[in-house]
């Protein structure tokens, strides 16, 4: 790829460094977790009257978010203090990546030791064993950077979850550094379906009957990372788990398409496109389960994905939970576009700024 193309692909795709997004906390932290090798910090919430053996749901953020913000716009404490379940928050920071990007696009970050995946699976056993949580029912979820941080924890650990969804992200492997990542991001994918397949069986042997079910979120309308994604990822799974390429069933709501492939009677992979959708996770804050709050890369959708992806692990009852009185849902500020990379600084510093700030440098 030529260097103009690079800093225009760059330029694209570059998130403003920004102080974190202030929110209201529901979250403690959880400490001395193991060694930590990715550095990487960890939160939780715990409802009151948890049961013993309960289950976990790790959720992961996207670029410029917190713990505590995801937490806000998706409204996972407050689904877990309705349906009786812990909710863990591994957070990135700044030394790590400038954009609080999880580093997805990092060798030494995306295998089972040695870097943020192996934190987050510390942090993950950590938790269970403060809480005594049920190990079988353990579920992973976040967005986009955090999304593809999600496929690498199902690969990578496939032992210790039973299921994931992934939203705005991409599929494992096969993107080391800047070069690959940009084009991962743009839907390209030339490595076929076997490889993708074979990805995720390189790097750690599944148990029999332990392979994690995905569900797959992604908006039709995404800048940032293609809709070609999301079928990517559903060609990796479906192939991980032998299901055929043919859905068992298709739906279709308002502006949005459900298709569930089976194996042995069991939904393993599923998507979720949402036509006119574009970066962020689906959230239906005035809707029956009144979660979640409007904000950056949290869309109004008119589909709550927080409460359909805990339906579809059945860590909620199937009938819409109860909510609590509505609340008027705000729009979005539009966000003022982020400065070009000064031209006059040199080629090099442009390029080190832009990859800076779209998260894939540390």
């Amino acid at each position: 790829m030529r260097i103009s193309e690079t800093l225009a692909k760059l330029a694209a795709n570059r998130l403003p460094i920004q102080p974190a997004t202030r929110a209201p906390n529901r979250l403690t932290p959880l400490t001395g977790f193991g060694s930590n090798p990715g550095a990487l910090a960890a939160w939780r919430h715990v409802p009151a009257t948890l049961a013993p053996g309960a289950p976990l749901v790790v959720v992961l953020h996207g670029c410029t978010q917190t713990a505590a913000g995801y937490d806000t716009g998706t409204g996972w404490s407050t689904l877990a203090d309705r349906a009786g379940f812990a909710v863990l928050f591994p957070e990135q920071s700044r030394s790590n990546n400038m954009n609080l990007c999880f580093n997805w696009f990092e060798s030494l970050d995306v295998v089972r030791s040695g870097g943020e995946a192996e934190s987050i699976a510390q942090i993950v056993a950590a938790m269970i064993a403060e809480h005594g949580l049920d190990r079988d029912r353990v579920y992973v979820t976040g967005l986009s950077a955090g999304g593809a941080m999600t496929t690498v924890m199902l690969a990578t650990y496939p032992e210790m979850f039973a299921g994931g969804a992934i939203i705005g992200g991409l599929p494992y492997g096969g993107a080391p550094g800047v070069s690959a990542a940009l084009g991962r991001m743009a839907g390209r994918e030339d490595r076929g379906t076997a490889a993708l397949i074979d990805s995720v069986a390189r790097v750690a042997g599944t148990p029999a009957g332990r392979i994690p079910t995905v569900s797959i979120w992604h908006g039709g309308a995404d800048p940032t990372v293609a809709v070609a994604n999301a079928d990517h990822l559903a060609a990796q799974w479906r192939g991980v788990h032998g299901a055929g390429a043919v859905p068992a069933a298709v739906e279709h709501g308002k502006g949005w398409e459900h298709q569930r492939w089976t194996r042995d009677g069991r939904v393993v992979v599923e998507t979720w496109r949402i036509a006119a959708m574009g970066h962020g996770v689906p959230i239906d804050p005035a809707g029956p389960d009144r979660l979640g709050a409007v904000g950056p890369y949290m869309l109004d959708a008119g589909i709550d994905s927080t409460a359909a992806i805990a339906r579809s692990w059945g860590i909620v009852p199937a009938t819409v939970t109860k909510a609590e009185p509505a609340k008027t849902a705000t729009r979005p500020t539009p966000r003022t576009p982020p400065p070009r990379p000064p031209v006059a600084a040199g080629v090099q510093k442009v390029i080190e700024d832009a990859m800076r700030a779209a998260g894939l440098m540390k």
